[in-house]
């Protein structure tokens, strides 16, 4: 049975965090841009299976995810990502975009934090990929709005598919200038502007990372020879095509 979730963050965010800081050099800047109160998302770049924890680090509030229902399979996160305040959701049902994104929404709703990365998995070969829309079709839900925040070395610390970080390497996380949707209030359903919004976090986000961005889905591939996808991408009923976090979010209606 898997811990409550979110039930221990303070507990999980007062042991980690120091341990962070004294494992890694973590440079927070920007920080100002992060409301003190109120729902918001945070949306950061994603190199690597601790971005989660480094965002949380820099943060001085409590921000919740939501991740994937495998890692509950796992006894190394089976309780520490919900205890840290992951979500779990299942993809593989028909309603999975739904109750993904009504989770985020009542959480947003509330005046908490949510935490999704728009490119919807890892990136692999350290370029910026192009952003899924769920994060436009959540912040225009919800009237939230969007933090862009680059982060910088997470990969150098743990690259992918390395079973442990690296300790005193230096890493970055920065807070950019809210990215106001209630100018779009009138448009919620308009692709266009899902994904002129969405955009306009993409180009904050490289702002803030130094990134190459490519206008490319970090989770498909037109390329035989392409890296495989994440494995944070879980397949669907019947053999349909796996979908990662964002993808779920953006396909909800």
């Amino acid at each position: 049975m898997t811990a409550k979730v979110g039930q221990l963050y303070g507990v999980a965010k007062a042991i980690l965090d120091p341990l962070i800081r004294f494992g890694w050099r973590l440079d927070v800047r920007g920080l100002e841009h992060v409301p003190a109160t109120g729902g918001a998302i945070v949306a950061p770049n994603h190199l690597s299976v601790i971005d989660h924890f480094v965002v949380g680090a820099a943060l001085n509030r409590r921000i919740t995810y939501v991740g994937k229902a495998e890692y509950l399979d796992s006894w190394k996160t089976r309780y520490l990502f919900p205890a840290m305040g992951m979500i779990p959701i299942d993809r593989g049902g028909g309603s999975a975009a739904q109750r993904a994104l009504d989770a985020a929404a009542r959480l947003l709703e509330s005046g908490e934090l949510f935490g999704i990365y728009p490119e919807g998995t890892r990136s692999r070969d350290g370029d910026l990929h192009k952003g899924h829309t769920g994060v436009a079709r959540l912040a225009l839900r919800t009237m939230s709005p969007i933090i862009p925040v680059g982060l910088q070395g997470t990969d150098d610390v743990q690259p992918p598919d390395s079973p442990f970080p690296r300790p005193f390497r230096m890493m970055r996380v920065s807070f950019g200038a809210p990215v106001d949707v209630t100018r779009y209030a009138d448009r919620v359903d308009d692709r266009l502007v899902l994904r002129q919004i969405t955009d306009e976090v993409m180009f904050e986000i490289g702002r803030l990372s130094g990134q190459r961005y490519v206008d490319t889905y970090a989770n498909r591939s037109d390329s035989a020879e392409a890296l495989p996808a994440e494995t944070a991408r879980v397949e669907g009923p019947a053999g349909e095509p796996r979908r990662s976090s964002a993808e779920v979010l953006s396909s909800a209606s």
